[in-house]
């Protein structure tokens, strides 16, 4: 009996032991944040750059340390396979949220959420998710790219060049893209009526090469005098600044990569939505899909915004900026309604104009006066040009 009652002493101990531990490393591990990157941790503006600015700034707010708590897996190219080796990389980890930055890896996404079900999925961009633990999210960018077509419609002006180009990943293929280069074209014509968007599509989310030979095509063949750009890097902006051109850049502020070049870009604040999901991860995992589900937004909740004005821009840029975000943050007026706006470069004063929204073919989208179309279609179905963009190859 004596021998008995030893042995379950000592079993005692040891599953209280095991217990004591396994709570102990569970204190220590606490909650871990996984991010996929497209391209370099280390890049220095961009795409990448500016999602992983925002998802260690985001990480802060919300009591986390990057230098701890955040697993990257980086340079995974839009390849399913390759995608879920650094998922399972991740979870492997202990991570408890994966972000996904890249269009391509939604298949991959979407698949191993199945797979992992304690684990939050959460992609950038994209329109795949589930009621448990997968999201989308993206944002309001084509008011963003709006503002900063007004600056390049300034500067078109100012330039006697009605040529702009657009370097753009994809075109109509993707909504979007395409959404993307419509605001931006309506922006510009905001000022100058007379402005024409050419688009140079480089068929890939990021290639370098592309991005410049796509920029010195623009300028040296199509004679264009203002660059913008959706692609990942700073490429065109650098070959504006060459060429003694100007532009737009993207995702992050491009002026010191071209200083006597860039006038504005569109910008995210992607700690906006990387402080909400991790919050609601670490709360309440089963709930995130209801506190947080696909989230879309815009100037309103700080996500998107365009960079500083350069010392590049024109007088009365910032005047007419300031007056187009106000309405757009006031909810008196959107992009893509059947009311534009009209600027006098003069004073930077505008004035409202009932006019169907057309597309580049005179398809009526939206009638004289008619509210701005659905989010689904500027998210999913946009998939034609406004009147006056063109694009220039196939």
């Amino acid at each position: 009996m004596k021998k008995l009652i030893s042995m379950l002493v000592t079993v005692a101990l040891a599953v209280t032991s095991v217990f004591a531990l396994a709570g102990c490393n569970k204190a220590d591990d606490g909650f871990k944040v996984g991010a996929i990157y497209i391209n370099s941790q280390n890049d220095t503006s961009g795409y990448t750059y500016a999602h992983h600015k925002g998802i260690t700034e985001g990480m802060k707010k919300a009591g986390l340390d990057p230098a701890k708590d955040l697993f990257i897996v980086d340079n995974v190219p839009e390849d399913k396979e390759k995608v879920k080796q650094a998922i399972d990389q991740l979870a492997g980890n202990g991570c408890d949220i994966i972000f996904g930055i890249s269009f391509g890896y939604i298949d991959a996404f979407e698949e191993k959420a199945a797979e992992y079900p304690d684990i939050i999925f959460s992609h950038a961009t994209g329109y795949k998710s589930n009621d448990k633990n997968f999201n989308n999210y993206f944002g309001r960018i084509y008011q963003a790219r709006y503002l900063a077509g007004i600056a390049a419609g300034y500067k078109s002006l100012a330039l006697g060049n009605n040529n702009i180009g657009y370097v753009s990943a994809w075109g109509t293929e993707y909504a979007e893209t395409c959404s993307g280069i419509n605001a931006f074209a309506m922006g510009c014509m905001a000022v100058n009526p007379d402005a024409q968007i050419s688009v140079y599509e480089i068929y890939t989310w990021g290639d370098q090469e592309k991005e410049r030979m796509a920029a010195e095509t623009l300028i040296d063949t199509y004679g264009c005098g203002v660059i913008a750009q959706h692609c990942d890097s700073a490429q065109p902006q650098i070959v504006a600044n060459e060429k003694g051109a100007f532009g737009c850049g993207y995702n992050s502020d491009m002026t010191n990569e071209a200083p006597d070049a860039h006038l504005t870009a569109p910008i995210w604040n992607w700690d906006a939505y990387y402080a909400t999901a991790i919050k609601a991860a670490m709360e309440n995992p089963a709930t995130f899909m209801n506190t947080v589900g696909n989230y879309y937004e815009g100037l309103n909740a700080g996500l998107v915004d365009v960079s500083a004005l350069s010392k590049n821009c024109e007088p009365n840029t910032q005047t007419s900026i300031d007056a187009a975000k106000k309405l757009m943050k006031d909810g008196e007026w959107d992009v893509f309604s059947g009311t534009k706006l009209v600027f006098d470069p003069a004073s930077g004063s505008f004035t409202k104009v009932e006019e169907p929204l057309k597309t580049n073919d005179g398809t009526e989208i939206v009638g004289a006066g008619g509210a701005s179309v659905d989010d689904g279609v500027i998210q999913g179905t946009m998939n034609y040009y406004v009147e006056g963009v063109t694009q220039v190859n196939n």
